[in-house]
């Protein structure tokens, strides 16, 4: 597939979508974001992707936030609906079927940071840089910010952090949670691609389970979660990666998993 603002590859059952746009350090503008939507549609079709990996063309940036030179250019519907649309994409993310792992080479500021905390988790360079910087042009995050960032490390931090614009170190961001883990900057991409690589070999329909169950369960109370897990649990046993897992573990032999998410 052909995009002017992102490129899409599949390497060995991993989709891996890069921001493409190094001279505005990938910032996010309308176009991108229908490019993204449309490379994650793509990617919830296709069977032989099972794994998803975001990044950033360059060494510079993941995505420095959104394009504001557009800005000014905004009414206020019109800020409204591009605000939307970001959020409805980064939903397009968060539910997608499949892992997603967020890949952060460099700047992850503003929308960077949201369509960050979409993904699954976020393996990050040692020179990565987090932030929700907004309030310096005089607005708050758009596309999520507030609301998964206060999700993720809480709202009393999540507050500080989008109120006084500070940006976090890799450091400072895994120790708060918001990272998974920190690679030197030359290992980042083949580390990101390696638990890919190790996700995808994994029963498909299972990580899809683990991922709603985790997700829908946050929102809820304790009890419900179990409930849903319990109902997810059973459902597993109606599938043949079930009977290959627990028959390869009692033979004593690796597992091949090939059931997808509609069998």
């Amino acid at each position: 597939m052909s995009y002017e603002n992102i490129l899409f590859e599949v390497q060995e059952g991993v989709g891996v979508l890069t921001f493409n746009r190094p001279k505005v350090m990938n910032a996010l503008n309308p176009a991108t974001l229908e490019e993204i939507s449309d490379a994650l549609g793509h990617a919830a079709r296709r069977e032989d992707i099972r794994v998803v990996v975001l990044t950033g063309a360059g060494e510079k940036a993941f995505v420095a936030g959104a394009d504001i030179t557009e800005f000014l250019n905004f009414t206020t519907l019109g800020a409204r609906f591009f605000a939307q649309r970001g959020q409805e994409v980064f939903f397009q993310i968060e539910q997608l079927p499949k892992p997603v792992i967020a890949c952060v080479n460099g700047f992850a500021l503003g929308g960077g940071c949201e369509i960050a905390m979409s993904c699954d988790f976020i393996y990050a360079s040692d020179r990565a840089r987090f932030g929700q910087p907004e309030i310096n042009l005089g607005i708050i995050p758009g596309f999520g910010g507030t609301q998964r960032l206060s999700r993720l490390i809480g709202r009393a931090r999540a507050k500080e952090i989008c109120m006084s614009g500070e940006m976090l170190d890799a450091h400072q961001a895994k120790d708060l949670g918001l990272v998974a883990r920190i690679f030197p900057s030359d290992q980042l991409l083949a580390e990101t691609m390696k638990m890919a690589r190790t996700l995808s070999a994994k029963p498909a329909a299972a990580l899809a389970s683990i991922k709603k169950v985790v997700d829908c369960g946050a929102d809820i109370d304790l009890r419900s979660g179990c409930t849903l897990e319990a109902e997810a649990f059973g459902a597993c046993f109606g599938g043949e990666d079930m009977r290959e897992g627990v028959s390869a573990f009692l033979e004593k032999r690796k597992p091949n998993f090939k059931g997808s998410l509609t069998r």
